[in-house]
């Protein structure tokens, strides 16, 4: 395998990849500390955490005109989205800041300079938020933590309309139809004619070079021409997002198990029970542009329906979920040991009186892959009335179904259900079941709001549809690497569902053919072992997990670099290895990892 270059896009040549190489232990080390020798040669990044070129260089265009000179701009897809950001920023001024000139501005479509019947039926917007450049840092949690900020192939697509001057500030008055206008199209890729290698090549070279200054339109095409071309066969019809829509929620819902299948109409009120809860329907799932943004949401709706009590986190849970339930709200009980000892510490607080909004968990939990006690929480939910909500992302239901002991699963789509990793989604499965389906479903109906880019939708779609059967090889595949590294002298731990002291509580949620997943992590008896290890290993490597191909990260260095000691008083080592684990042929990735091993023994 040929190594990715520093800073290049995981998949290579991907302008919407969700990952991107940090091939060294010391490039991760400088990404955290903000080397610029590092961060200059980033082309892309994980969506949260790196806003994405494309959307910096609208930004930039949407602040040069609306803004002062001291103004930046940060978007999201819609009016209601951008103005949870502007009263996030409010609420959280920074010192010696002002937020009064925090504003934002609505962009929309102009109906009257286009004949597309694709645009008036999607009816793009945008909507920025501008605020002094000493405010980003804030403005930038919120866009990190809940997932709200406006996805890569949505600004593209908006960008071009914008030059075109087809979006147009919401207030400004639209001048009566029917004059003589220039039909706005947006970007090709969602014309809708017969393509192939040749056409395609001649549409791009003729199509006018795009204002930005990012110049990604030779990629962009070699990834659209490709990715339509060997599985589309055309080009992007967008009439068919909703029954993409549909195949994806009944995927997730349990009911379209065959991976050739593709999307066709499907009645949202076919009741279904392959997820191990009776009266499960296609509408009782709810996407979402990111995992990130369905537990932001779900949060919100607990809130909502609940009013507003303290929330449980239990177990050593991604880093943005905590600071989800820390900084919405008002604030978590945090057990990071996700222990039998913390479930007897909350029984005792019930008991003694205090009350609770929900609790939220992992199953199992990233990076260290323990497994809650689901049915003592779930005995414990019932008897003093609070919600579960289980992110399921790294065990997946095909491994294990939690729906049961849960009121709501959330996940990643990004992850191994997608599993190409050029594609941001996720998911909130309301359980029809629970004690508070009937209050969520009323409330999630009035204030759902679908922000799912048409285009990421038919990405998604396309990608899952062999979800099931690639599950079942990285279940072996990982077990294969887990044998490798249990094995050798130099391991001193694994950290794997099947091995965890938590496998009696895996195994009681697992399904009948389920596996433990592909995700495991390890460390060493020395640091410099570690790292003579990952910088030897031939993966990708960098931010994300549940990709085709094998993916290995020090996460923990790149998730809690600012926070280790806090972090090692849960067990976590900061000097972790995660390896998300892929498709490739298992006797050729045992290799891998055997030659990697050796680089280990040679600091000895």
């Amino acid at each position: 395998m040929s190594v990715i270059e520093l800073g290049e896009s995981i998949p290579a040549v991907t302008p919407h990849a969700v990952s991107v190489s940090l091939p060294t232990w010391s490039d991760n080390v400088g990404y955290e500390e903000g080397q610029k020798e590092i961060i200059n040669k980033l082309t892309t990044g994980y969506p949260r955490f790196f806003i994405h070129k494309l959307i910096v260089a609208f930004a930039e265009e949407i602040a040069a005109k609306y803004g002062a000179p001291s103004q930046q701009a940060m978007l999201f897809p819609t009016a209601k989205t951008a103005r949870r950001c502007m009263q996030f920023i409010r609420s959280n001024p920074p010192a010696d800041s002002s937020t009064a000139e925090v504003r934002v501005v609505d962009l929309v479509l102009d109906r009257s300079k286009t004949s597309s019947e694709l645009l008036l039926k999607i009816s793009p917007c945008i909507s920025a938020v501008l605020f002094p450049s000493d405010i980003f840092s804030t403005a930038k949690q919120y866009w990190q933590h809940s997932g709200d900020g406006v996805q890569s192939r949505r600004a593209e697509f908006c960008h071009a309309l914008f030059q075109e001057g087809t979006l147009v500030e919401a207030t400004v008055p639209q001048p009566p139809s029917g004059g003589a206008q220039k039909a706005a199209r947006g970007p090709r890729r969602y014309q809708k004619v017969s393509v192939d290698k040749k056409s395609f090549g001649q549409a791009r070279e003729g199509s006018e070079s795009p204002k930005s200054p990012v110049t990604t339109v030779i990629s962009e095409a070699r990834e659209s021409s490709q990715f339509l071309e060997e599985r589309f066969g055309r080009n992007l019809d967008a009439s068919l997002v909703g029954r993409a829509r549909s195949s994806i929620c009944r995927r997730i819902a349990g009911s379209l198990m065959d991976d050739a299948e593709p999307a066709v109409e499907f009645s949202a009120k076919t009741t279904l029970s392959n997820r191990g809860v009776a009266d499960l329907a296609e509408d009782d799932v709810y996407l979402y542009p990111c995992g990130m943004n369905s537990i932001f949401n779900t949060h919100n709706l607990m809130l909502q329906a609940r009013g507003q009590l303290k929330t449980i986190c239990f177990g050593f849970t991604y880093v943005d979920t905590l600071k989800i339930l820390e900084k919405f709200g008002p604030g978590c009980q945090n057990y990071g040991n996700g222990a039998s000892e913390d479930l007897d510490d909350l029984e005792a607080r019930l008991k003694a009186g205090e009350r609770f909004l929900a609790l939220f968990c992992e199953f199992p939990s990233n990076p260290l892959l323990k497994c809650p006690d689901l049915e003592r929480i779930r005995k414990l939910a019932d008897a003093y009335d609070f919600a579960v909500v289980v992110d399921e992302t790294v065990g997946n239901f095909i491994n294990v179904h939690v729906l049961p002991y849960a009121d709501v699963v959330v996940s990643s789509l990004t992850k191994v259900f997608s599993g190409e990793c050029n594609v941001m989604g996720g998911a909130s499965i309301l359980n029809p079941q629970g004690r508070y389906y009937s209050q969520l479903k009323k409330l999630i109906e009035a204030e759902y709001e679908d922000n799912y880019w048409i285009e990421d939708v038919i990405f998604l779609e396309r990608n899952s549809r062999h979800f099931v059967s690639r599950i079942e090889k990285i279940n072996e595949n990982a077990e294969v690497i887990c044998d490798v590294l249990r094995t050798h002298p130099l391991v001193k731990a694994v950290y794997y569902p099947k091995y965890n002291d938590s496998k009696a509580f895996y195994d009681e949620c697992r399904t009948p053919k389920g596996g433990y997943g592909g995700l495991l992590s390890c460390t060493f008896h020395k640091t410099e072992q570690a790292i003579a290890f990952f910088d030897r290993i031939e993966t990708a490597k960098g931010p994300s997990l549940g990709t085709n191909f094998t993916l290995t990260s020090p996460y923990v260095i790149l998730a809690h670099f600012q926070e280790l000691e806090w972090v090692a008083q849960f067990g976590v080592p900061f000097d972790l290895i995660r390896v998300s684990v892929g498709l490739e042929d298992a006797k050729d990735l045992k290799a891998r990892f055997e030659i990697a091993l050796k680089a280990a023994e040679a600091v000895e």
